[in-house]
């Protein structure tokens, strides 16, 4: 009878801990903003760096009482479940550091604390493999602030990426293809549908990644991916944006503005483009850049405003409207949940960012299944410019973790049939 009720357990606890196994990013709280990557090769949220490449992790805390913070490195699976790798094999060096360069704002209304963190540092010397990271930030306390995802590649495979129009006729004019090429001379491929995984993504978005596709064929040292449905994203359309690096004027997006305890920055009134023709109009593909006029350094410069985003739409019955894109790591949580107000009849929302130049977009969840539909507001259509990114990852037969050898990039703005 014990031996059953011990079994029954199993059942019920194992499947939970396999769940809780896999990684996923943690939310900061309302202090902590702007977080940003750097390197040599992107700016933003989803940093993809070479092996031996330095990686620059920036953010601000408004408590204004210079707290202590400091980072934590772990090595992941291609799935995102805890790597085999002890931490002497992926990381050269010691981490729970302390994050020791920090600045204070200067002139401005938010009183905040610039961090940066820089790896390789005096403590961190490399890190070691490919494949999947993670960067976990502490505060004094050992309290988990945030949680970021990076990846480290080996320029091992070449990776041919193009970007063709819908082969299923049905959502012809709505959907993005992705066809890819992956060839090696310097790595046997051994077993490809076995060893080899890939990872395509849109815009910097891990939450709509296409994974795990197998090559349909094999041409010599060449692996063929030509699919018809299956790498198949939405076309979206292009991003709204606004810019105040002058938050004492009206500037692009920004309607007008009003001087409180900091400044507020209205923006216009955005209208659902579902249904409209699509207008080709130029963005970051979701991406923000922090701005300042009349600054000599916008880490700590650049000041805080309060955006006060509004759409004009009908209330949407059992679904809740949200607003996100880079700048919160395409994140669905309460601070970016709009409001209905009836009397205007208008979705609003204010939050607190840091002046610069923002890409943004309206989506809408399911109140019961959580489904994300991004089109919702903004429509769907083929002729959207688009950014994709192609990570390829081999794990040969007895290997221990999932290297990252092969990325490549494609815009749409070379869509073809």
């Amino acid at each position: 009878m014990k031996k059953n009720i011990f079994n029954l357990l199993l059942i019920i606890i194992l499947p939970s801990t396999l769940i809780s196994q896999v990684a996923i990013e943690v939310i900061p709280p309302d202090f902590i903003k702007t977080i940003t990557f750097k390197s040599n090769t992107t700016e933003g949220q989803l940093p993809i760096l070479e092996l031996g490449e330095t990686l620059e992790l920036e953010f601000d805390a408004l408590t204004a009482n210079e707290e202590d913070f400091y980072y934590v490195i772990e090595h992941f699976n291609f799935d995102w479940t805890p790597s085999n790798l002890v931490k002497s094999e992926y990381l050269k060096g010691l981490d729970y550091q302390r994050i020791q360069t920090y600045e204070n704002s200067f002139n401005t209304y938010q009183i905040y604390s610039h961090y940066n963190l820089t790896i390789p540092n005096t403590q961190t010397l490399a890190l070691l493999k490919s494949g999947n990271y993670m960067i976990s930030i502490y505060d004094d306390y050992d309290e988990l602030m945030f949680s970021r995802k990076f990846m480290i590649y080996e320029n091992i495979a070449t990776v041919g990426v193009s970007v063709k129009r819908s082969r299923d006729v049905k959502v012809i004019a709505e959907k993005q293809s992705i066809d890819m090429v992956i060839s090696t001379t310097n790595l046997n491929l051994n077993n490809p549908l076995e060893t080899i995984r890939t990872l395509i993504i849109q815009n910097n978005n891990l939450n709509t990644a296409i994974s795990n596709l197998k090559p349909q064929y094999t041409l010599g040292n060449e692996l063929i991916y030509k699919y018809d449905t299956e790498s198949s994203f939405w076309g979206g359309n292009e991003y709204w944006n606004y810019e105040n690096k002058d938050v004492r004027a009206a500037n692009v997006g920004v309607q007008f503005i009003k001087l409180k305890d900091i400044y507020h920055n209205y923006l216009y009134t955005n209208v659902s483009r579902k249904n409209q023709p699509y207008t080709y109009n130029p963005d970051i593909n979701g991406n923000f850049l922090v701005t300042a006029i009349d600054s000599d350094d916008v880490d700590i410069e650049a000041d805080y405003t309060m955006i006060h985003f509004s759409l004009s739409n009908d209330e949407i019955q059992n679904k809740d409207v949200y607003i996100y894109g880079n700048f919160n790591a395409y994140a669905i949580e309460p601070l970016n949940k709009m409001d209905y107000n009836t009397e205007s009849q208008r979705y609003e929302k204010t939050m607190l960012l840091k002046q610069g130049f923002y890409n943004y977009k309206y989506v809408v969840v399911d109140q019961e299944t959580d489904a994300i539909d991004e089109g919702a507001i903004s429509g769907n259509y083929w002729q959207t410019e688009n950014n994709y990114k192609v990570l390829v990852y081999y794990r040969d037969l007895g290997a221990r973790y999932d290297r990252l050898i092969g990325y490549g990039e494609a815009s749409s703005t070379n869509i073809t049939n």
